[in-house]
């Protein structure tokens, strides 16, 4: 049967969904609930679910990044947004990003219906069969990038790229970003890799120098401060990877700038 997966911090919205709906009617089953993003993420990961019943407002949770990170890992995955949160350009954007239907609280009982019969019938037409959903096919793991994924694959790479550079100082890893832009690790390097041609330390280390590069024009700052300032532990690595990437010295650079 196709698996649903219903996540909104009201458990009564949760477990009136869970049991009022005529989930048989579609062969469809509710393989799991949540009440909070990272809760709903978790089980997202474990359950592999066909559709999603969700609220975009809720405690650790960013939903357009929620979205576009399922869409972009999982194209198959149909995404019903149920929500109280009214603001047309935040419904336009979710849209773009792949949600299949926006729905406002409270609904009505025919339109959440109709939402999940559209939902199967798509999954119908990609070929999912409810006989045999078994997660195989919700991940894009495979070559060439979906075109139309490249809206939520944008996004992600967007925001990745964002929140790299604002947290460059930081002990970062690239789990961190993933985290973040709610996909996984491995699939949030294939897509850096795919959409800037670099790798997350190219990135990462770009992001310092570019900060460094404004620290060593303040001569009241030593070398080693700037290393400890811009995220690197020590002053020898500072040094070879500032080398590397400029093709000066950190000191020559402050010399001649």
């Amino acid at each position: 049967m196709y698996k649903v997966a219903i996540i909104d911090d009201e458990p009564l919205i949760v477990e009136g969904l869970a049991r009022t709906m005529a989930w048989d009617k579609w062969n469809c089953q509710v393989a799991g609930t949540a009440y909070d993003g990272r809760e709903g993420m978790e089980m997202i990961r474990k359950e592999s679910p066909d559709i999603i019943i969700s609220d975009i407002h809720m405690p650790e949770l960013d939903g357009l990044r929620m979205i576009a990170g399922l869409k972009s890992e999982f194209p198959d995955m149909q995404i019903i947004i149920l929500t109280g949160y009214r603001e047309f350009e935040y419904a336009r954007q979710a849209i773009s990003l792949g949600v299949l239907r926006f729905l406002l609280k409270p609904s009505k009982m025919g339109e959440l219906e109709e939402a999940v019969d559209a939902a199967t019938k798509r999954l119908f037409q990609l070929g999912i069969t409810h006989e045999e959903t078994d997660g195989a096919k919700t991940s894009g793991e495979d070559g060439a990038e979906d075109p139309d994924n490249h809206e939520a694959n944008s996004f992600i790479v967007s925001n990745a790229l964002e929140y790299i550079r604002e947290h460059s100082a930081e002990r970062l890893r690239l789990g961190d970003v993933a985290e973040q832009v709610y996909v996984s690790q491995w699939h949030l390097s294939k897509l850096i890799g795919k959409h800037t041609g670099k790798t997350f330390s190219d990135i990462l280390n770009g992001a310092r120098m570019d900060k460094s590069k404004e620290l060593l024009k303040n001569p009241a700052l030593r070398i080693c401060d700037v290393a400890e300032m811009v995220g690197f532990q020590d002053l020898a690595h500072f040094s070879r990877v500032f080398k590397k990437m400029e093709g000066i010295s950190a000191n020559e650079y402050r010399n001649t700038h």
